[in-house]
């Protein structure tokens, strides 16, 4: 199977201005190779390339953990909604990433390599209407690693959902999750 371009991104891990909306506005209608390799170049390659051959593209997002994947996806969904004309209209990126705290809580636990690190492959896809505007977009999880429920490396933890009930369940709101009956932990959860 041919593959399309491959960019190889390191995460610095501090904020750089090489994101912001002017450099989005940079790489839209520029050709691949005319500037410097960007998340947003490879995202505008598919744009492109699905405008001009109306045809569904992929963007890959492959890495170790910690090294950025999740926020390259943003900044991909970012652009989108820049070129695509949506970023103000209806902030889809916001939309699809409003879910990311659940998701996070549910699928993202501490490791030896990331204190946040996401347990699960998410699959998005971004819908565009004949105008290339996004018009909706679905978010798709995989290979959550069960066995972390019930075993944990040294110097690991269980998924975050599991601190944050346990740290809640003195909240009056508690109850209402139906948990009360079941919820005997011998160990402290800290």
């Amino acid at each position: 199977v041919p593959s399309g371009i491959v960019l190889v991104a390191i995460n610095p891990y501090e904020q750089l201005p090489i994101y912001e909306q002017d450099v989005i506005y940079a790489y839209s209608g520029q050709n691949m190779g005319d500037m410097d390799p960007h998340i947003f170049a490879v995202a505008e390659e598919a744009y492109k390339q699905m405008a001009r051959d109306e045809k569904n593209q992929s963007i890959i997002v492959s890495g170790e953990s910690g090294a950025g994947k999740t926020v390259s996806a943003k900044y991909a969904m970012r652009f989108f909604a820049t070129v695509g004309g949506s970023a103000s209209e209806t902030n889809i990126e916001a939309k699809v990433l409003a879910s990311s705290p659940i998701m996070e809580a549910i699928g993202n636990a501490k490791t030896t390599r990331n204190d946040n690190s996401s347990r699960f492959g998410k699959y998005i896809q971004i819908g565009f209407d004949k105008r290339y505007h996004i018009i909706g977009a679905n978010m798709r999880t995989y290979l959550l690693e069960k066995s972390r429920v019930v075993f944990q490396a040294e110097d690991e933890r269980n998924y975050h959902i599991f601190y944050q009930l346990c740290a809640s369940s003195s909240l009056p709101e508690f109850k209402d999750l139906g948990l009360s009956k079941c919820w005997h932990i011998p160990v402290p959860c800290w």
